[in-house]
């Protein structure tokens, strides 16, 4: 099979930037050949052996990384100067992975994020295809009984890949949050059920300890659908079960020592019980995401303060210390964190979102909520 000139060349290096590791040629291969089909391993090693030192260094036997950073068109320049505070929030306008890189060691007490999924709905591409209505990888569903339903991702539709570079996101991101979370630390990560065994087996390679999942009852719009072009013929099918539920996918840096030493010397190693009578679960009830809030921050995954706040108001378990969002959107985790009283760190690569948060912060920060979330 022919490839055109430069792909294999492109595919190593966005396979590799995405790993920010080392890898063998087997892997490289493996991952190349997913993406443009059949490739011959010969070519794959010829080109690596070919760029060392100028492209690729040898780490190892059959083993290589990235000389140096991506093209300059590829890279998001960090600005070491924060972009937005409001209340104990700070949000920085940078690349997360450059940010963590410059980010000391041992800093950060706990992560509360939800990423981009395919690292492609959020592309310039895609999401100028949502903005202008016409869908692209988001769905878009119809309007039911006079409302205007949120556009969702389009999860099945990620090729095989486009499967290995999310794994390799998640392990590099992983890797990073490795480094600057303290020994105990949670790292908590929104997924959902198509995904999220990538997503936390990636992410526990990459040194983090599983801790199960929170699941966060909620009814969706994904799944459900009979059979598409033929929902007459098997009216009585749908192809996939409706979800009603959101797996957050919960993970731990390593403690030091037991749980009650590392408590003393970090301050991490558990969750906050919301009362004395109750520890805190791992399923919460929630709502969609209100009207209101959507108004307040109109970005295409909004989560809900209700559920932001009790999951934040948890994962610091003595109450001390930071919590940052490295995919902060418009500030709803920051948000959440200044309405409990934490300091949180937020970090958003695009601009139009950056502008969205520091509106849409002291918002959030102040909305009122049924039921408060107990500080």
């Amino acid at each position: 099979m022919s490839v055109a000139p430069g792909s294999i060349r492109d595919s190593i290096i966005n396979y590799l930037a995405a790993v920010d590791g080392d890898a063998t040629a087997s892997e490289i291969t493996a991952a190349v050949t997913l993406q443009l089909g059949g490739v011959s391993p010969s070519s794959v090693r010829s080109y690596l052996n070919l760029n060392v030192p100028k492209v690729f260094a040898r780490t190892g036997r059959g083993k290589y990384r990235l000389q140096g950073v991506l093209e300059e068109a590829n890279v998001h320049h960090m600005n070491l100067e924060p972009a937005v505070r409001n209340g104990k929030a700070t949000l920085f306008h940078a690349d997360c992975f450059e940010w963590l890189s410059a980010r000391e060691a041992n800093s950060i007490q706990a992560v509360v994020t939800d990423p981009p999924y395919g690292i492609i709905e959020y592309t310039e591409k895609e999401m100028a295809k949502l903005r202008s209505g016409k869908g692209g990888v988001w769905r878009v569903p119809p309007s039911f009984d006079g409302h205007r339903r949120a556009p969702l991702p389009r999860f099945t539709v990620l090729n095989d890949a486009e499967l290995v570079q999310l794994y390799a996101f998640f392990r590099r991101l992983g890797t990073n949050l490795a480094r600057v979370v303290v020994p105990g630390g949670n790292v908590v990560v929104a997924s959902n059920p198509l995904l999220s065994h990538l997503v936390a087996s990636a992410m526990e390679e990459s040194g983090l300890e599983m801790r199960g999942y929170l699941a966060r009852l909620t009814m969706t719009m994904r799944g459900g659908d009979r059979p598409k072009n033929a929902h007459e013929e098997f009216s009585g099918v749908s192809v996939m079960p409706r979800s009603q539920w959101e797996p957050w996918v919960v993970l731990r840096k390593p403690v030091e020592g037991r749980v009650q030493d590392n408590l003393r010397k970090w301050k991490t190693g558990g969750f906050r019980r919301p009362s004395d009578e109750r520890p805190f679960g791992d399923v919460i009830r929630s709502n969609p995401t209100s009207k209101a809030e959507k108004t307040m921050a109109p970005h295409p995954s909004l989560k809900p303060q209700d559920f932001l706040r009790q999951v934040v108001l948890a994962s610091l378990p003595l109450g001390e210390g930071v919590v940052l969002d490295p995919f902060a959107g418009s500030g709803s985790t920051l948000a959440a964190a200044n309405a409990v009283g934490y300091r949180s760190i937020g970090v958003e690569a695009d601009p139009k979102f950056v502008r969205l948060a520091d509106d849409a912060i002291p918002k959030l920060s102040r909305l009122k909520l049924d039921r408060p979330t107990a500080i």
